[in-house]
């Protein structure tokens, strides 16, 4: 019979601690941890269960929802022959290209607005008529403009991207305390050194926000984008699928986008954290 030590000795010491002679439990970050682990995970796989069940009842018609052993053969066709990040990794390089682009405008825009009340009144009507725009709706312009090249494309993420970033940056301008600027003002800080060390740090919150908020909406804006006129990328994979009636590989391209979407808030969630270490973040009790 295995004894404590033995039982635990697989765990990283880390999550080993000590608790007497020959006695080893788990540490308290790694209890915590599992802990989380278990609440993220118990939900969705509750879900799944239901489904799967609910399928093999017959409940739903196989050509309507496949079950979810299906979404996961068809997953592992997609995997085995590559398909999949082919297609994920065209979507990406559309969202970097075109949600970069807007990030680089409408932080740039965005602090020069914030900055300037007179720019604000010139371009307030203008942006606030285009902005309630959806996306989606620019797409046929733009093939018309653009045919259905990259450019078009390109040109429905950056719109998609640059008004909540834009607004973003406006409002996390206009939240830089009023003390920082007026000691700025009473040492002569040239505008250079202000906009550098105290309008760009006091909205540095705003502005993570912004790129996490407009890259997510980028991400949907290509595969709105690839689902009406494009050869390759998610979007093309589910629209390519539901004229073959492969329900299975739809399922599985909608759930891709999702886990690639969670992937990429992660990613800047980690990078906000990295930058903006010195905020203070409530996360409920």
């Amino acid at each position: 019979m295995l004894s404590s030590t033995d039982s635990t000795r697989w765990l990283p010491a880390f999550a080993r601690r000590r608790t007497g002679p020959g006695t080893v439990a788990l540490a308290p970050s790694a209890v915590d941890g599992l802990r989380r682990a278990a609440g993220a995970v118990w939900l969705p796989a509750l879900v799944v269960a239901l489904w799967q069940l609910l399928c093999a009842l017959g409940v739903f018609p196989a050509v309507a929802m496949p079950s979810p052993v299906q979404v996961a053969r068809a997953f592992g066709e997609l995997i085995q022959t590559g398909a999949l990040f082919r297609h994920v990794g065209v979507s990406l390089l559309r969202v970097l290209a075109g949600g970069g682009a807007a990030a680089v405008a409408g932080i740039g825009l965005g602090i020069a607005i914030g900055l300037s009340a007179r720019l604000e009144r010139t371009t307030d009507l203008i942006l606030e008529v285009l902005r309630p725009i959806p996306p989606i709706a620019w797409i046929p312009m733009a093939i018309l403009w653009f045919g259905i090249g990259e450019l078009s494309k390109l040109y429905i993420i950056f719109l998609g991207a640059f008004f909540p970033i834009l607004l973003n940056v406006v409002s996390g301008i206009r939240q830089t305390e009023n003390r920082f600027v007026e000691v700025a003002r009473v040492l002569e800080v040239s505008r250079g050194r202000f906009i550098r060390h105290v309008v760009v740090p006091g909205a540095l919150p705003s502005i993570m926000s912004a790129l996490r908020l407009g890259l997510g909406i980028a991400w949907i804006c290509v595969v709105a984008a690839e689902l009406i006129a494009a050869s390759s990328g998610v979007g093309y994979l589910i629209m390519d699928a539901r004229q073959l009636s492969q329900p299975d590989v739809v399922l599985a391209g909608m759930i891709t986008i999702g886990v690639v979407g969670r992937a990429m808030d992660l990613l800047l969630r980690r990078l906000e954290r990295r930058v903006v270490s010195w905020k203070v973040i409530y996360a409920g009790e």
